[in-house]
């Protein structure tokens, strides 16, 4: 009669775990591992965004050079970035619907191999169409198709723990990217002009394929694992179908919520204020004021430093404290930076102007955590894709200030002006977040995963 419910209780197992995980967790004198699966497949993608991060550091330093060689405007070659942020920005929640329905190594893959082909394409360019046919079309549907939402579908996918933690740290690695790309591009472009710099973003995408191909896996069950933090094993589900149809529906279900539009034209102006205003015009605006292409692009690498450290602690927080005041706080302190920045400009690098990076590295997509969160608070299961439009929302933002930053620039012959329509923006944006309601069943610090 033992027996019996013993076979029972087995068979009950059977259906939910596989039979690694019982043989581990039914043997006495057998340890568990010590580091979870979750963490390699982490691993793997932050040095997948490390690699493909290259393309993210060259826009900037291409806008002297460009205008120089073919005497096309700041406009036409701020439009051509402007179309590779949008694209970025737009195409993210349909790559997020098809990872749900290819997979994320077919999809980073493939996107990989389409920003290396836009790349290696520019060197042979000879009119501005070409610019915006190569670096814009091409590389902002190959970065757009593993762009942050490519993070958020594999922290929702292999963690149910740490997940603020576990973002900030992906989010980290562009930044990272940056710091280790945009020295090296710099000092290619000013030495040996801008097509080597352009060639070497096209192999840094492609080297990256191989460890896509071979280590990364799409779901903890595929190696037999639960989610990190899980108390159950998680099924693989099935291939969602009609990955665009899904997208869309996703978009028309949360655009009848007040939180999304709060959430994307908050992170609208995260965009404008980070990609759109620093990243693409800091170099030409810096050099306008006598400092020398590589310095400029030095200091930007600094920003990459400590962005890395602000974007991981901005992760912490975000497990422990109320996600709205991290932003209002976030924004509110990038707002009264972006105010003196004017003031700051100068030939050489002087204290101020280095505390100016310091803050804004910490500062730059410390962001993303509580966004992220906030999205898996109210939307949950659809939370990756949500997050995808409001990249979206960031990206768009980030199109028009790299658009009409250039434009700013030939017609006043100043980005002054930029400057400070960017910090009254960021202090908007640090309103809006504090009236984003907090759903009845969250806490602080702990993410809920309903609809």
């Amino acid at each position: 009669m033992d027996g019996i419910p013993h076979r029972k209780l087995d068979d009950v197992t059977q259906t939910t775990e596989p039979a690694a995980i019982r043989r581990s967790a039914s043997s006495p004198g057998r340890r568990p591992a010590r580091v979870h699966r979750a963490w390699f497949v982490a691993a793997v993608t932050f040095v997948t965004i490390v690699g493909a991060a290259a393309f993210r550091s060259l826009p900037g330093l291409l806008i002297d050079p460009l205008h120089a060689e073919f005497g096309w405007s700041r406009g036409t070659i701020g439009a051509a970035v402007s179309i590779n942020l949008a694209l970025y920005g737009l195409t993210a929640p349909f790559a997020a619907a098809l990872m749900d329905r290819f997979g994320i190594r077919k999809v980073v893959a493939l996107a990989l191999t389409v920003i290396a082909v836009g790349s290696g394409l520019t060197v042979w360019m000879t009119a501005p169409w070409q610019l915006w046919l190569c670096w814009g079309l091409l590389v902002g549907l190959g970065s757009g198709s593993m762009a942050l939402a490519f993070a958020a579908t594999v922290t929702n996918r292999w963690f149910t723990e740490r997940r603020g933690l576990v973002s900030g740290i992906l989010t980290a690695a562009s930044a990272s990217g940056q710091l280790i790309f945009l020295p090296v591009l710099s000092w290619m472009v000013e030495g040996h002009g801008w097509r080597p710099a352009a060639v070497t973003v096209a192999l840094a995408a492609l080297a990256v394929v191989p460890f896509v191909w071979l280590l990364l896996r799409d779901h903890p069950a595929d190696v037999g694992v639960r989610p990190y933090g899980a108390a159950e094993f998680v099924a693989k589900p099935e291939p969602v179908r009609g990955a665009a149809r899904r997208a869309l529906t996703v978009l028309f279900s949360a655009v009848r919520t007040t939180p999304f539009w709060l959430l994307a034209g908050t992170f609208a102006i995260c965009g404008a204020s980070t990609n759109g205003l620093i990243q693409t015009h800091f170099v030409p605006a810096a050099h306008d004021h006598g400092m020398p292409i590589t310095t400029a692009a030095s200091l930007l690498a600094v920003v990459g430093v400590f962005d890395v450290a602000g974007t991981i602690a901005s992760g912490w927080f975000t497990d422990r404290f109320e996600p709205r005041r991290l932003l209002a706080v976030y924004y509110a302190l990038r707002g009264l930076s972006l105010l003196f920045l004017p003031m700051l400009l100068a030939p050489n690098v002087h204290p101020p102007m280095v505390f100016f990076i310091v803050f804004y590295g910490l500062d730059w997509v410390a962001t993303v955590p509580p966004t992220l969160a906030l999205c898996r608070e109210h939307y949950g299961e659809d939370s990756a894709i949500v997050f995808g439009w409001v990249l979206a929302s960031h990206q768009v933002g980030a199109a028009l200030i790299a658009y009409l930053g250039g434009l700013v620039r030939d017609t006043t012959g100043s980005y002054d002006t930029v400057w400070y329509a960017a910090g009254a923006l960021c202090a908007a944006a640090a309103l809006m977040a504090l009236v984003i309601r907090r759903r009845a069943d969250a806490r602080p610090g702990r993410l809920t995963t309903a609809g």
